[in-house]
């Protein structure tokens, strides 16, 4: 029951920190952050029995639910976790219950339906990481969208109608595609065999190919694409990132991005490799773009949370890169950036909005000389300043570096290219930590370092980040277990590229 009933508790946590609110707020917080920790913890203790304990998998899944839901149309409640659903989870709980903490005085205003949304755009990213059958993978996608588009909308700052409009048009417009793409697999599938399902491990089994595959894939990967986001696909992430409330960034650069990562892991390579293998020079030729492009953009940024957003889009071109070079090592590589960069950048998202709680501005012309009245503050943006652009030691190292080692046997030319933007983020960074904590005081009303709450979310945060920094088997031990195929031959085909 556990993959069930980590969704239903946050459905339920959701309905009752809404009605709570009725009569405390206090009550509500609780009611959410309950909701997450016991998630939290059943995730853990699950990691700690098939990793530890070495409980064997089920046909390669860690665990399987499957049951029909509407047989005539080959729609199953089917929901599955191996190692790559694991890492994901984990890191979907850890950074809500962070979301949680960072509203807790932050938000004080329709209480009970702020985190009744929260709650629910976490339901939908968990059903995103479990879904096998495609029909619920899409459910589960379209789940994310409405109570994404009413944190930004209701508790945004001066133009968040304009960023959540154009959220939800570029969002919608991508799962329009991928729908299309899922109906055209589905009906090709129905054709072939006279067998009408959704099932993943069903249509993994006989695969299209030629002009079909080709035209089946672009629907997927476009709308993965807008979500992990790829240039020219990512404007709208800048906009929603600086207008959505704190927790929205956070989720938003910790968990959002990632679904469309995980989307082209779990079914963009496994059921289009060939038409991968033939493209695929393309997806890494995009992804150097976006290392590059993101970088200098976030470089000539002046607003605080748009500039964290275009290093976003930045540290998502490794991943794009990553996942196109094919490659074991680069794939793994691309499972470690996902988790290092949600836990790096939400760590600069929550001291974006530290800083906004106490200055009422992201403007970063307005800040510096903050490391003499917030020491504390400066030591934990300097660690998340350094991860970001790649310090030895930290998560963030160890993922870049297995994506390059990786990508080099393939392309050399596009991993140096590549490499120079670990430079551009040594610059970027480094300037954003000059700006606001060691340059010239600006006349602004003085700040206060951070609280009680406040250093247990970065704590934690920097803990975890050392942790994959200086021992990061354990993690790699589980990404391995994953169970989506991947095609060894895709490595010799693109052998060919610059």
């Amino acid at each position: 029951m556990f993959l069930t009933s980590i969704i239903l508790i946050l459905l339920l946590g959701a309905l009752l920190s809404w009605m709570a609110a009725q009569w405390s707020t206090v009550l509500s917080r609780w009611v959410a952050l309950l909701s997450l920790k016991i998630n939290l913890l059943w995730t853990l203790w699950v990691w700690y029995d098939h990793t530890i304990l070495h409980t064997p998998p089920q046909n390669g899944w860690w665990l399987v639910v499957r049951h029909e839901w509407i047989p005539v149309w080959g729609i199953s409640l089917y929901l599955a976790m191996d190692g790559l659903s694991m890492l994901m989870l984990m890191l979907t709980f850890f950074l809500g219950i962070l979301a949680v903490l960072i509203s807790w005085k932050e938000i004080n205003f329709r209480t009970g339906f702020f985190h009744a949304n929260l709650l629910l755009v976490l339901a939908g990213i968990t059903g995103v990481f479990l879904a096998m059958d495609l029909f619920l993978f899409y459910f589960f996608w379209e789940l994310m969208l409405i109570p994404m588009y009413l944190l930004i909308s209701i508790w945004g700052h001066e133009n968040r109608t304009y960023a959540a409009n154009k959220f939800f048009l570029f969002t919608q417009a991508g799962g329009l595609l991928m729908l299309l793409s899922i109906l055209s697999l589905y009906f090709w599938h129905g054709a072939q065999t006279g067998v009408y399902t959704y099932a993943y491990d069903a249509l993994v089994q006989n695969l299209p190919s030629g002009k079909m595959a080709l035209l089946m894939m672009s629907g997927f990967l476009i709308a993965f694409a807008v979500k992990l986001p790829v240039v020219p696909l990512h404007t709208w992430l800048p906009d929603a990132h600086s207008q959505a409330p704190t927790a929205g960034s956070l989720i938003l650069a910790g968990l959002l991005l990632k679904t469309g990562a995980y989307g082209l892991i779990r079914f963009v390579l496994p059921l289009f490799p060939e038409t991968v293998a033939q493209y695929g020079h393309w997806g890494m030729l995009l992804g150097v773009v976006g290392i590059l492009y993101g970088g200098i953009l976030a470089f000539a940024q002046t607003d605080l949370k748009r500039m964290i957003a275009y290093t976003s889009v930045s540290h998502m071109g490794f991943v794009m890169m990553g996942l196109f070079a094919t490659g074991a090592l680069a794939r793994q590589g691309v499972i470690m950036q996902m988790l290092a960069h949600g836990l790096s950048t939400g760590a600069l998202f929550l001291i974006a909005g530290m800083l906004y709680e106490r200055m009422h501005s992201r403007d970063i012309q307005k800040m510096g000389g903050f490391w003499q009245q917030a020491p504390a503050m400066g030591v934990m943006a300097m660690i998340f300043v350094m991860a970001s652009l790649g310090l030895p030691g930290l998560g963030n190292f160890v993922a870049e570096i297995m994506i390059l080692l990786g990508c080099w046997p393939v392309a050399p030319t596009l991993t140096i290219l590549a490499t120079i933007g670990i430079v551009v983020a040594t610059v970027y960074s480094l300037w954003l930590m000059q700006s606001i904590f060691f340059g010239p005081a600006k006349p602004t009303s003085p700040i206060t370092d951070m609280n009680a709450r406040e250093y247990i979310m970065m704590l934690s945060l920097t803990i975890v980040l050392l942790w994959m920094g200086i021992y990061p088997q354990p993690l790699l031990n589980t990404a391995a277990t994953s169970s989506s195929p991947t095609s060894s031959s895709l490595v010799t085909t693109n052998s060919n590229l610059p």
